[in-house]
């Protein structure tokens, strides 16, 4: 359906650098800004981006053999911790 609409200039400048950070189409920006607006208006839920991290290794251990807190708690402040 072809309208005219009428939009506050933050909003369209909002718009705009979202269409062209993402290449998409000012129409696919505008038509899901829309739907996301509508479905918070009505209480429903709108799903988020999948969160993920990105895996990192912390390389070898600097405390080896050590079992549990009681342990790292001795190796770390002495026996007489508690």
């Amino acid at each position: 359906m072809r309208t005219t609409l009428t939009l506050d200039e933050d909003v369209a400048a909002a718009l705009r650098h979202l269409a062209l950070a993402t290449g998409r189409s000012w129409k696919e920006v505008v038509n899901e800004a829309l739907r996301l607006g509508l479905a918070r208006q009505r209480g429903e839920a709108v799903a988020d981006e999948p969160y993920a991290t990105e895996p990192f290794d912390p390389g070898a251990p600097y405390v080896t053999g050590v079992h549990s807190a009681h342990e790292l708690l001795a190796l770390a402040e002495g026996e007489g911790y508690r």
